[in-house]
């Protein structure tokens, strides 16, 4: 007979017929109950064993990690903690656990202790709740953009070109090491490499994305994407997944309109599709909370958080504004800001993002008219020749979440950009050709989607919601 998932049997289906269960044992408690999880649900089934049914040799091989089949009879079970139970017939083991030597016992575990795991973390309820809720916000994602008219497109991963002007890139080369063919002057003679050319790893799809906009309307890719930037921080990772569309036609406040419905849509979704899941998470933070100075407490739950994203409407605020209201704030005239705020022009940090939506306004925040010098090369030019059309969605616990931008159309403007930028005019060339033929004004954004999933999860480092993080001097798995 087929087995079925412990979600359904959690429901009901198969009540007082027999059942077949498969999964791995979260605790064997006193040799006579099984509490079985086979990923399917945070929640555990528990499987009664009759001792005298079962060889004593048999049961010491049921151990916390161990992978097991339970066939027997579904009842409604006369504990607490659950409405069903299977009363144990059949039991295989399919594999050991040696309690010795698996690492992932029924205790608490530091996050540290489990990156080091990594590959056993999603045995846990923690990282077993996030994968499902990294899993349900990936299929909102392609499912909002698929019903709204959009087609997905793949950017290549390896490309000739730095969309974000950075520089910090990873190479890809074929290349001896030990054997570098050189030019008359001295530089890597990249000819010799596999591409003909130097080249990367991608750090973004959108510049792919507005050749594409410019055919098909509305495009979005979402793919993996690579810094090269040396930053122990919980907020980076050297590979992580980009959520980038492209419109054409669509100004800054269609870019601001889309963003904004893409997200409340996505957290929706998952609210309603990951509610167990959920449920669990807020508990954990609230506990975790616990543990920091009155202070440094969050005033929101994590479910108070996702329900103040849907039930506020983004608050549209110019950067001039942000920054007088930021220079007249008690923290930055009582010096509580690490990073000061003393005039136009600088770049905002997390903690004057989160003052604007936390303390300030109250409600999530999109920032907009950034000054050109602190922005991108494409992003479209006020006609005050100081700003440019640019966008930046900030939520609570995290600041920024989404940047983006109504993009620079003008071929001429956009070239006097790229030339006083010092960025290689012959690299863009295909770029460019986008400006000289049928150029049209257009939008888009990205949202890196493992801060979404932050942000969801309630979780503090983003290491934490990606499966295998990739982070400096760090490669493992």
């Amino acid at each position: 007979m087929k087995h079925t998932k412990i979600i359904d049997l959690l429901k009901g289906k198969g009540l007082l017929h027999e059942v077949k269960a498969k999964g791995w044992v979260k605790t064997f408690r006193n040799n006579q109950f099984i509490a079985l999880n086979d990923g399917s649900t945070i929640n555990n089934i528990q499987c009664v064993v009759d001792l005298d049914k079962f060889p004593a040799e048999l049961l010491k091989k049921v151990h916390t990690g161990a992978a097991i089949c339970v066939r027997g009879t579904l009842v409604e079970s006369r504990g607490a903690g659950q409405n069903y139970e299977i009363q144990v017939q059949h039991l295989k083991v399919y594999g050991e656990a040696n309690p010795e030597e698996y690492p992932i016992q029924p205790k608490k575990h530091s996050l540290e202790f489990l990156r080091e795991n990594a590959h056993l973390r999603i045995r846990t309820n923690v990282f077993s709740a996030i994968m499902r809720v990294r899993s349900t916000l990936s299929y909102a994602v392609h499912k909002y953009f698929q019903d709204n008219g959009f087609y997905y497109f793949n950017a290549p991963i390896i490309t000739g070109s730095d969309a974000e002007g950075a520089g910090e890139m990873f190479r890809v080369t074929q290349l001896d090491l030990n054997n570098i063919p050189r030019t008359e002057d001295g530089a890597i003679d990249f000819k010799e490499d596999f591409f003909g050319k130097s080249t990367n790893l991608t750090v973004s799809g959108q510049l792919e994305a507005e050749t594409y906009a410019m055919a098909l309307g509305s495009v979005y890719t979402f793919g993996p994407t690579f810094r090269a930037e040396n930053s122990n921080t919980s907020r980076h990772l050297a590979e992580f997944w980009m959520i980038e569309p492209e419109v054409a036609f669509n100004d800054l406040d269609d870019n601001m309109d889309l963003a904004e419905d893409f997200i409340k849509y996505v957290v929706n979704y998952t609210l309603e599709k990951c509610e167990d899941d959920l449920i669990f998470l807020d508990k954990r933070l609230q506990e975790e909370e616990k543990s920091k100075p009155q202070a440094e407490r969050s005033e929101m739950s994590l479910l108070e958080k996702l329900r103040f994203v849907l039930e506020n409407n983004f608050k549209r605020v110019s950067y001039t504004e942000a920054i007088d209201i930021l220079k007249n704030s008690k923290p930055n005239k009582n010096k509580k800001f690490k990073y000061p705020v003393d005039g136009w022009g600088v770049d905002l940090q997390s903690e004057h993002e989160r003052f604007l939506v936390e303390k300030h306004f109250k409600c999530p925040v999109i920032l907009f008219d950034y000054p050109a010098d602190i922005k991108a090369f494409y992003m479209r030019m006020n006609e005050d020749g100081k700003t440019v059309r640019a966008m930046d969605i900030l939520f609570p616990g995290i600041g920024e979440i989404v940047g983006g931008s109504q993009r620079e159309e003008r071929y001429e403007v956009l070239v006097d950009k790229i030339r006083k930028m010092g960025i290689d005019e012959d690299e863009l060339w295909w770029y460019l050709d986008t400006r000289k033929f049928g150029t049209a004004p257009h939008s888009g954004f990205g949202l890196g989607f493992e801060r979404l999933v932050l942000f969801v999860t309630g979780m503090t480092n983003i290491r934490d919601v990606i499966p295998f993080p990739r982070t400096p001097q760090n490669a493992e798995f």
